[in-house]
């Protein structure tokens, strides 16, 4: 057997990508809609090694100090590019100042904190592609029923989402106990909402206490009676559209106390 150059590691959620088939196919997923690409956690680098054949400007976010090592040492020319450093709590600014496309074969025991951390950069993340636990791609594709949740409206709120396709489990070193997915997002075109974080709260709240009406899920805030709004308040979160979502914001007064 091969000697392993890094071992991977489990508390980093480490599951290295080996097949270089998949690795073309998944970096021929990056349109790019921007030359500036970051590429998240590139590990040993199977996906670098075709993302460096594009005309792009490339910085490579990797927290492994091991990996580190190694990418400096493979890649020679790019050394001055390559980051060493915990993406969540990286200033997306001090790595580019434009537009932005994002890659990588995301750790799944913090691809919601990721996520989140795009939506916080939206403005200058333009495009991702990411691979996520299959579950957790089924969910933020997700348009309705149980698997519809709050990152499939606050993701889909600005960004049209595709599901690629689905990875086996031995495409990966250590194999994980689950199939995986990539996924790609491309920037839609609305804009910030005028009040965000209340829009974020009601989501949130309404998927929080799923099983109930909206009613009753979000009881704290006050919201202006009307046709439109008596009969949203009487469905369940996941039967909202996300123009539903900012209806429902933009007719809340105040929270109550």
């Amino acid at each position: 057997m091969k000697k392993e150059i890094v071992k991977p590691k489990k508390k980093l959620g480490q599951h290295f990508l080996i097949d270089k088939n998949i690795a073309k196919k998944i970096t021929d997923l990056l349109y790019p809609k921007s030359e500036n690409i970051i590429e998240l956690g590139p590990g040993t680098g199977v996906l670098t090694d075709f993302l460096i054949k594009k005309k792009i400007n490339l910085k490579l976010v990797e927290i492994d100090n091991e990996c580190v090592m190694l990418l400096k040492k493979k890649y020679f020319n790019l050394k001055d590019q390559i980051i060493n450093a915990d993406f969540l709590k990286v200033n997306i600014n001090n790595i580019f100042t434009n537009k932005i496309s994002l890659i990588g074969n995301f750790p799944y025991n913090i691809s919601s904190q990721i996520l989140f951390k795009i939506l916080e950069n939206k403005e200058d993340i333009i495009e991702i592609v990411g691979m996520f636990q299959k579950e957790v791609g089924e969910r933020i594709i997700a348009t309705k029923g149980k698997k519809k949740g709050i990152l499939s409206v606050l993701i889909q709120t600005y960004y049209n989402v595709e599901y690629c396709f689905t990875l086996n489990e031995q495409v990966f070193h250590p194999p994980p106990k689950v199939k995986s997915a990539v996924l790609r997002f491309s920037r839609n075109n609305r804009l910030t909402l005028k009040n965000e974080m209340l829009f974020f709260q009601i989501v949130k709240s309404g998927f929080n206490q799923r099983r109930k009406i909206l009613k009753n899920a979000l009881k704290t805030f006050d919201i202006l009676e009307s046709e439109k709004t008596n009969y949203l308040l009487n469905l369940r979160a996941e039967e909202l559209t996300i123009e539903d979502f900012i209806n429902i914001t933009k007719n809340v007064r105040k929270n109550k106390n």
